[in-house]
């Protein structure tokens, strides 16, 4: 699961000082929302989130939409660092493997680039619960947009200011 280089670095959410910024996935400042933090560990953006139970499906079950909606937003950041753009989602593939527990500890999400193709990213996510069990999976494909298009229509800051 770890890509093994030891190459982490934690990633700083720039999108975050944008008044009015409300990410339901990502934003820090969100009350009903994710609250994602990222790392970048090599070619892997990685973000570990508890469940809240708040988002319970079924009974003491993490909702399967906010199973999707942590990869969607994983693998929106993993456009964001390992593109250097933004984009939006264009098509989404989700595998629902195992029950997600919603009070047995936090998750795992890894995400990276598997291809481009053109302005189309193709990004793989996994998901796993605290035994590192894989849950689910995805594959999404990113429609995305050059620098200066997103940077003028998405508000994308320049791509170093996701570090430090």
């Amino acid at each position: 699961m770890t890509t093994g280089d030891g190459n982490i670095k934690k990633l700083r959410n720039p999108f975050a000082k944008l008044e009015g910024y409300n990410c339901f996935g990502c934003s820090p400042d969100n009350p009903l929302g994710l609250h994602l933090t990222f790392i970048e560990e090599g070619d892997e953006i990685v973000s570990h989130w508890n469940p809240d139970p708040n988002f319970q499906g079924y009974f003491k079950i993490l909702h399967g939409g906010i199973q999707a909606t942590l990869m969607d937003e994983i693998a929106s950041w993993t456009v964001y660092v390992k593109v250097k753009t933004s984009g939006f989602t264009s098509k989404a593939e989700f595998r629902y493997l195992k029950p997600v527990a919603i009070d047995n500890g936090p998750l795992t999400l890894r995400a990276k680039l598997k291809q481009m193709r053109r302005n189309l990213a193709d990004i793989e996510v996994m998901l796993y619960n605290k035994d590192h069990i894989l849950c689910a999976s995805g594959l999404l494909t990113f429609f995305t947009y050059p620098l200066g298009k997103s940077q003028e229509t998405m508000y994308y800051p320049e791509p170093e200011e996701f570090y430090g």
